[in-house]
């Protein structure tokens, strides 16, 4: 079952232009990561998808139904979260109160939810009485993505979700970001470190001056000589 789809999507900031025609698709229990250059559109999609930008062409549909143009407000209610690259935490706020902050739509009681999605990410539980903004940069990194499933989210939208960080802390993130799939939970992650996201995706996209450039499964796109020239390094 087909959970996200984007078709032909046109978007942009005013009147520019970042994408022209891309379209997509996440399947039930996938993880799908979008690679490509600086510039190519990658973030702009996630945002266009969430409904922080308009689509001024094309339709994102969610579980079969047009979202088209709806708000990221009716897209949270859907049961669809997404993590930006950065400012996604409230760093005044302690680990616990982000959380409930991340449960603000609930309206039964999250106390349950805010444990068993504290005891996916331990190192945050530790601290879940410091303010956010003391965490190191993978702490709020974990820490977000708790907060994102705080709602029991069907899909997750994340953009560069390992940006930034130390390398073990890395490879946490990408382990944890499994484990939420395991859980249940799609994923679709905009990720510059192409070469470890696409080892634990099932499809991937690579975008190319707003365009669809390349598509097929995480091994594929590891093994073509296209994608590990320009992306990977080889």
């Amino acid at each position: 079952m087909t959970v996200l789809e984007a078709r032909e999507v046109v978007s942009g900031y005013g009147e520019v232009e970042i994408l022209h025609g891309v379209s997509i698709r996440v399947e039930e229990g996938e993880v799908v990561t979008i690679i490509g250059p600086n510039g190519a559109g990658k973030s702009t999609l996630l945002k266009t998808v969430f409904g922080l930008l308009p689509c001024k062409h094309g339709a994102v549909l969610f579980d079969g139904e047009d979202v088209t143009g709806q708000s990221p407000q009716a897209m949270v209610r859907k049961g669809m979260s997404y993590v930006p690259q950065s400012d996604n935490v409230f760093p005044l706020l302690t680990v616990q109160e982000n959380l409930e902050m991340g449960a603000f739509i609930r309206r039964d009681d999250y106390h349950s939810k805010t444990e068993e999605v504290l005891a996916l990410f331990p190192d945050v539980m530790e601290r879940r009485h410091t303010r956010a903004g003391k965490l190191s940069g993978g702490q709020r990194q974990m820490l977000a993505l708790a907060r994102a499933l705080m709602l029991d989210p069907r899909i997750l939208l994340l953009d560069e979700p390992s940006a930034s960080l130390a390398p073990n802390m890395v490879e946490l993130v990408f382990t944890k970001i499994l484990d939420i799939n395991r859980s249940g939970v799609s994923i679709i992650m905009v990720e510059q470190n192409a070469r470890e996201s696409l080892k634990l995706s099932h499809r991937g996209y690579v975008l190319a001056m707003g365009q669809n450039r390349l598509e097929g499964s995480g091994e594929n796109l590891l093994e073509s000589e296209e994608v590990g020239k320009t992306y990977l390094g080889g």
